[in-house]
Order: structure tokens, then C-alpha cells, then sequence
């Protein structure tokens, strides 16, 4: 055997080196199975757009919003909220979704019928002006009638008027005239409202509803040839019960103005004191109508954002 530690050592410095050149192969193996990483940003090419959370699912597309301030005159509002079935309004809210992140280009259409409080356009107006900022292709249109009752639309024009207009969601507002009936009949209310969505889901059968109840209101007196009393309306809270009745037995959404206003304690004299209702004590003026329509899409923003969010 050779002993000579020259040797020795010869024969451990090549067998390092066999393993040196072992590892190099194998780091160089690794290296090319990977796409080659600049060492800087090529000045003359654009990188890629990447949104990683949105293609994991992480954006929820929800919508920044300020709450609406009220007048000082208000006391004892209510959280503005959508109530009653909401599951109602899914297709509604995916459609806008859908719409907001650019999935699809359609119109989106929202209907509002009701009465001389729709007739006067303040209160659509700004709830439509308020969701085309954030739904760029949103069409609200309304339709409303002086002096209407919800059986004022159950004629076949009037509900087919309202099919022309292709809604996408059906806002309904009524109530204020059928208050003012010193005969007013909570069954024959409920039997009209009944005939109404009856005739709509026929002609309309996939578009969700929304009812809205009354704001308040007073009714008058005139002593002799004299001065014109006013007392605030004792049948609006039943007709709003009713209104809440009748949604929740077919599967209706609900914006409940009047509870959100004050309810029966403080609804109309939040109104009245806050200046916002005309000389008549049914009618608003501008502002009111127009904080109307702001509290209605700060409602509708809210329900969205929890739709997406989950």
C-alpha cells in the first residue's frame, strides 16, 4: 500500500473537487429550469398589470359612502336600513356588481312609481344622481301620479307603461293618499296592494320590489271662514304597519321612511320643525325631498356593501 501523504492529500483535494463540480451542475440545472430574472427593469418594455387579490377573490367591491346628516330638529331616527326579505334583492345587487367591475356592459334599470311624492322628481332625482356616481351605467327613471293610490296602477296601460320601461328593480311608493281616507280599511288596503304586485309579477316575474312607506303627514281643519288647523295624521302608522304587513307576507323588501323619520312620536314633527314640509303639511319642500333621496341611496349602498361582502 501506498503510504507517501503526498499522495494522500492529492487524492482528497481531487475528490473535493469532484464534489465542487457535483454541486455547480446541479445549481446550474436549477437555474434553468427558471425563466431568467433581469437584473433591472428593461427601460423600453411595460410590465404586465397584475391584481392578485382580485383574481383570489380577495376585492369586495364595496362602496365608500358618508353618512347622511341629519337636521338638527331630528329626534329619535332609526337606522336607515332595507328590511323584510332581502334574499329578494340578490339578482338585483349581482347585477350591479357585475356592472361595477366591468363583467358587464348592460344597462341596469330601477323603476320608482309612486305618488305626487315621486310626481315631483327632487326626491328620484337625487337618489338617481347618487348611485350613477358609483353605477356609471344606472337608469332610474320614475313614474308618479298626483293624488295616486297603489289600485291607481292596476290598470292594464299602467302596468304595462311600467313593463315598457324594462326594470331591473321595481321601487314602490304609496301610502300618504290612502292615509288621508277618513274611511281607510287596513284589509281593503291590503287587498289593493295584493292586486297591484299580483299584476306586476305577471308581466314582471323575475324583478325583486321594494315598498316604501309614507313619510307623515297632517290633516287640516278650517274653523268657519277662519284660520286652517293642522294635527298630525292618525291613520299613517297603520297604513305603515300594513305596508309591513304586506311585505313580509310576500316576500317583499322594505325602506321603512316613516320608523327611520321618527315613527309615530317624532316623524312629523321632525319634518315640520326642521322646516322641510310645504304650507299644506303633506307636501316637502326641496331639501326634504332631497335629504328623502339621499337617506333611500345611503340605504340601498348599505345593503349592496353587505351583498358583496359576503
Amino acid at each position: 500500500m501506498n503510504r507517501n501523504p503526498n499522495v494522500k492529500y492529492l487524492n482528497r483535494r481531487i475528490s473535493r473537487c469532484k464534489v465542487l463540480c457535483l454541486l455547480v451542475v446541479i445549481s446550474l440545472c436549477h437555474l434553468r429550469a427558471q425563466d431568467a430574472l433581469p437584473l433591472q427593469a428593461m427601460a423600453d418594455r411595460e410590465t404586465a398589470p397584475c391584481d392578485t387579490l382580485f383574481a383570489y377573490g380577495h376585492r369586495t367591491d364595496t362602496i365608500d359612502w358618508s353618512p347622511v346628516v341629519w337636521p338638527s330638529a331630528f329626534r329619535m331616527q332609526q337606522t336607515n336600513v332595507l328590511t323584510g326579505s332581502l334574499e329578494v334583492l340578490h339578482p338585483f345587487w349581482e347585477k350591479l356588481h357585475l356592472m361595477r367591475v366591468g363583467n358587464v356592459a348592460d344597462t341596469v334599470r330601477v323603476v320608482h312609481v309612486g305618488d305626487s311624492h315621486i310626481r315631483g322628481h327632487v326626491l328620484t332625482d337625487t337618489v338617481a344622481a347618487l348611485l350613477r356616481k358609483v353605477f356609471v351605467n344606472l337608469a332610474y327613471r320614475d313614474f308618479g301620479i298626483n293624488g295616486a293610490l297603489c289600485i291607481s296602477f292596476t290598470r292594464k296601460e299602467r302596468v304595462e307603461a311600467i313593463v315598457a320601461l324594462k326594470p331591473d328593480l321595481l321601487i314602490l311608493s304609496f301610502g300618504t293618499n290612502e292615509s288621508h281616507n277618513y274611511r281607510y280599511d287596513t284589509e281593503v288596503h291590503y287587498r289593493q296592494m295584493d292586486e297591484l304586485v299580483r299584476m306586476l309579477r305577471e308581466r314582471l316575474p323575475d324583478v325583486p320590489m321594494i315598498l316604501t312607506t309614507p313619510p307623515g303627514s297632517y290633516e287640516s281643519k278650517r274653523h268657519g271662514k277662519g284660520r286652517r288647523t293642522y294635527k298630525i295624521n292618525p291613520r299613517t302608522p297603520a297604513v305603515v304597519r300594513n305596508i309591513i304587513r304586506f311585505a313580509d307576507a310576500n316576500g317583499l323588501a322594505v325602506w321603512d321612511l316613516y320608523d327611520i323619520a321618527g315613527g309615530v312620536e317624532r316623524a312629523c314633527l321632525n319634518w315640520q320643525e326642521a322646516g322641510l314640509m310645504r304650507p299644506d303639511h303633506i307636501h316637502f319642500v326641496p331639501a326634504g325631498y332631497a335629504l328623502q333621496g339621499e337617506l333611500l341611496y345611503e340605504a340601498i349602498v348599505k345593503t349592496y356593501n353587505t351583498y358583496v361582502e359576503h
